[in-house]
């Protein structure tokens, strides 16, 4: 993610007719979810029966007859014929989606957010046809000659938008969740992210010619805040503090060489990080909202991946970026320092002493018959000096699939950064009073511009030592039961060790438990009402704001969160 301090110098936008209740903006954003669903499931059903009468789930070939020629009349029958279906209309005439002798397919979408067992950093090896998403916005204008200039290249634009609320039991606004972020401001509702993709997928499961593939985004909301890169935009955080915002989380070319072994992929650019369950695309995860555990992990790299198939069941990664929410043009950039000091002696520093080259390994290894999945990773490795957000992550995740209704996702991990200024050293504080927050550091003020969200020091365990290694260790699970192919239920349990509090902003061990309810109306439309409990063991840590001038202390220990969101796809 990016830095942890990050909060918002306002409430996000609530419903003016609710005046700024949160139980009252909940169950207008609910409401109009499923209302809005339901409307449109009237419309639909109002809306005059196709010239030529059909069904492409039994006919496929009638499809665009069903559709109709105007890109209203196109996209809202699409929306309309896909509503109270598990999935697409399948083409029987399409080539197979999966290579022979690959492992098993263990998940279904929906009810849940992805078919393989996760692993980042590439386009997924041996399952994967160029044009495969299923899109209302392809489907709209599919007829029109940009439409089939898209399709006929393999080029794809589709998205989705995200909205959700809260209710908390913590009153401090804006910003009185955290550290359970992501629902940051108790009581709000918000735009969480508008995100709009063109893609063009490399053909995996083909072995006969090499293929290429890329990937744009743009992303607007309250989530650009957690993949903001220092260096890219990151003015939006980090000097102007905006509750909304945009960013580029993605931005890659990819080569597949199929004659590799069972494959390569190689990918340069930025792009999401290689490990974990949860993910910064509000479809890929289970739940509304995030378990600690994500929410301080790394979130972001640029650099080059490469992918290699050894076998269908081994994979194995090796990658080297600039480090984690880094930019290529802080390698060698430096600043002045307005204030040498016993922790900054010379004249100028790196401006990101985080951004140098890093290396990152994972193996993967998968279930012949799907059943069982397993994923390690050293991500980001290099001297771990103290950066933006330099986190040397050590970490995996396990997969097993019960049955076709039971499932269960884990993940564990250890990371850390070295030489972070010792927030209980008096010679620290010092310099913190007299500059600023993170004074004489490449992150104070008045050396980088930073006034918001720079990255936290650390409370060490003597007062004796200027720096110390900060470290954090995070351990979650999801528990999931599919009655059936359009409704799931997530159980989390959850528990996030801060020792030195330079993730958090305090040094306590936090405990989470969390229940939600994933309900698709269609393949295009979701809704995720949950319930999640917080605790903070030995210190007080929700209802605060860092972000305050003077900063508001937390004064609770346990949070209590009811939210939701609805995600439509296009």
């Amino acid at each position: 993610m990016g830095p942890t301090k990050t909060v918002p110098p306002n409430a996000p936008l609530s419903a003016a007719s609710c005046r700024g209740h949160g139980a009252c903006q909940l169950f207008l954003l609910l409401m109009i979810g499923i209302g809005a669903a339901g409307i449109g499931r009237s419309a639909m059903a109002a809306e005059t029966p196709p010239a030529v009468a059909c069904d492409p789930y039994a006919k496929y070939e009638c499809l665009d007859d069903y559709l109709g020629q105007g890109l209203g009349e196109r996209l809202i029958n699409y929306y309309k014929l896909e509503w109270g279906q598990p999935s697409a209309p399948v083409d029987p005439k399409a080539p197979p989606s999966r290579r022979d002798g690959w492992p098993a397919t263990p998940m279904n979408t929906p009810p849940n957010p992805f078919t393989e067992w996760p692993y980042g950093g590439t386009t997924p090896l041996g399952v994967t046809r160029p044009g495969s998403i299923d899109s209302p916005f392809m489907a709209a204008i599919g007829a029109t000659g940009p439409g089939k200039w898209l399709n006929d290249n393999n080029f794809q634009i589709y998205g989705w938008i995200d909205a959700g609320a809260n209710i908390s039991s913590s009153t401090v606004k804006p910003g009185g969740n955290a550290p359970a972020v992501y629902l940051i401001t108790p009581n709000t509702a918000q735009l969480d992210q508008f995100v709009l993709l063109l893609d063009r997928f490399p053909d995996t499961v083909q072995k006969d010619h090499v293929d290429w593939g890329m990937r744009l985004s743009g992303m607007y909301g309250q989530n650009y805040r957690y993949t903001t890169a220092y260096g890219l935009a990151s003015y939006q955080l980090l000097h102007d503090n905006k509750t909304n915002g945009y960013d580029f989380p993605m931005m890659y070319g990819e080569l597949f060489l199929p004659t590799v072994a069972e494959g390569l992929m190689l990918r340069l650019g930025r792009f999401l990080s290689v490990p974990d369950i949860e993910s910064q695309l509000a479809p890929s995860n289970y739940m509304y909202s995030h378990s600690m555990t994500y929410v301080y992990d790394n979130y972001t790299n640029t650099g080059l991946q490469s992918t290699l198939a050894v076998t269908p069941q081994w994979f194995v990664q090796l990658v080297v970026t600039v480090g984690t929410e880094a930019t290529i043009g802080h390698l060698h950039s430096t600043i002045a320092n307005p204030n040498p000091n016993r922790l900054y002696p010379g004249t100028s520093f790196k401006q990101d002493p985080g951004a140098m080259l890093s290396y990152t390994a994972c193996v993967r290894w998968s279930q012949e018959n799907g059943t069982d999945g397993f994923y390690a990773c050293a991500n980001a490795i290099n001297t771990g000096q103290w950066g933006y957000d330099n986190l040397q992550w050590f970490g995996f995740t396990a997969f097993h699939k019960f049955d076709d209704r039971w499932h269960l996702s884990y993940e564990a991990y250890h990371m850390y950064q070295r030489n972070v200024p010792n927030l209980n050293n008096s010679y620290v504080q010092h310099l913190n009073k007299l500059y600023g927050t993170d004074g004489g550091t490449p992150f104070s003020a008045a050396a980088s511009g930073i006034l918001f969200n720079a990255p936290d020091e650390a409370q060490c365990s003597s007062s004796a030592v200027l720096t110390c290694t900060a470290g954090a260790y995070g351990t979650t699970a999801y528990l999931n039961y599919s009655p059936d192919p359009q409704n799931n239920f997530s159980i989390r349990p959850d528990f996030y060790w801060d020792p030195q509090g330079q993730r958090t902003g305090v040094a306590t061990r936090y405990g989470n438990f969390a229940m939600g309810w994933q309900h698709w109306y269609s393949p295009q439309v979701e809704v995720r009402p949950e319930l999640a409990f917080y605790h903070s063991f030995n210190a007080m840590a929700f209802n605060g704001n860092s972000n305050a001038s003077p900063a508001t202390a937390p004064d609770k220990s346990n949070e209590v969160i009811l939210s939701g969101d609805i995600i439509w796809h296009f």
